[in-house]
């Protein structure tokens, strides 16, 4: 098992990984009767896109010798609504880094083809900026 989840009452869930010990707790956001004091769910959802692209391009990158550390994301979540879901995820990704043109096009090719990416439907609309400074 990966976690547990339960519900705590006040809209709001505690996810706990199970191998780890680490909890996180979720709250319905207030545009949908919650207190938007934590993550909800969508923003976890939308959230685990940007930091899998990080993660899957330090794991891939280290035997290119392409080091990321410091970069980040800017990331907006848009919902829609009937039925209410994610519409698109959008993800401004920062490096601060110089990078050659090969090494920038398999940053690119690594974050659109990370785990969570090619998880999340199709009809979700993911757009990527890739800013490097």
């Amino acid at each position: 098992m990966t976690s547990k989840v339960t519900y705590i009452g006040g809209l709001r869930c505690s996810a706990e990984h199970l191998q780890s010990g680490t909890v996180i707790e979720s709250d319905a956001p207030t545009d949908n009767h919650g207190k938007g004091e934590k993550f909800s769910p969508t923003d976890l959802c939308a959230t685990s896109l940007a930091e899998c692209a990080l993660t899957t391009i330090a794991i891939l990158g280290k035997d290119k010798n392409i080091n990321i550390e410091g970069a980040y994301c800017n990331l907006q979540k848009i919902m829609a609504a009937g039925p209410r879901r994610i519409a698109e995820i959008v993800c401004n990704f920062v490096f601060s880094s110089e990078y050659s043109e090969e090494e920038k096009a398999f940053i690119e090719e690594t974050a659109h083809n990370c785990p969570v990416a090619k998880s999340l439907h199709p009809d979700l609309v993911q757009t990527m900026v890739f800013i490097y400074q």
